[in-house]
């Protein structure tokens, strides 16, 4: 594999030169509050056709905490994720800064957002947005948003699209 930075977080590419793996900070013996929100969260996941659960916390600017859980159809591209769920419950409820998500996955440790939910985590929270994978026990991994989807579409990529000539 080869390697390169992003900022200052090394990172690798994998064999077909599509996906890159930040390198993760583990801290180990830290269950924070926001993680046991994510876990509390996989009770009530709607996953009758896979049985995988995930969990998700989302802490606005002003510390209130959403949660999320997935939520299965039958069509699975009908499926709810986690962190959409948190996320639309907040904007839903007026809130658009946010600073700081958990996710957890009764199936097993290290879940991280797809890369859905990380384009639409992007379209509402800055780069370096902490997200915080739980590791099972008393273990996370903390990745920012930026180091999980870089080069992001945003509002700024169509309003730089719009601006360019099209040709005739």
């Amino acid at each position: 594999m080869a390697s390169f930075t992003v900022g200052t977080a090394p990172a690798y590419i994998s064999g077909h030169g599509r996906a890159y793996i930040p390198a993760p900070t583990v801290i180990a013996g830290v269950t924070d509050e926001l993680i046991q929100a994510a876990r509390s969260a996989l009770d009530a996941a709607y996953v009758p056709y896979s049985d995988y659960t995930v969990g998700a916390a989302l802490r606005t600017a002003d510390g209130t905490v959403f949660t999320g859980c997935n939520v299965e159809n039958a069509n699975y591209s009908n499926s709810l994720h986690a962190e959409e769920v948190a996320v639309a419950g907040a904007v839903k409820s007026g809130y658009r800064e946010f600073d700081r998500l958990a996710v957890s996955s009764g199936v097993r440790d290290g879940v991280t957002p797809c890369g859905m939910c990380r384009q639409t985590l992007a379209e509402f929270c800055a780069d370096d947005l902490p997200v915080v994978c739980d590791e099972g026990g008393e273990s996370t991994t903390t990745y920012t948003l930026g180091e999980l989807l870089p080069a992001t579409i945003g509002p700024e990529t169509l309003e730089s699209a719009e601006r360019s000539e099209k040709p005739d």
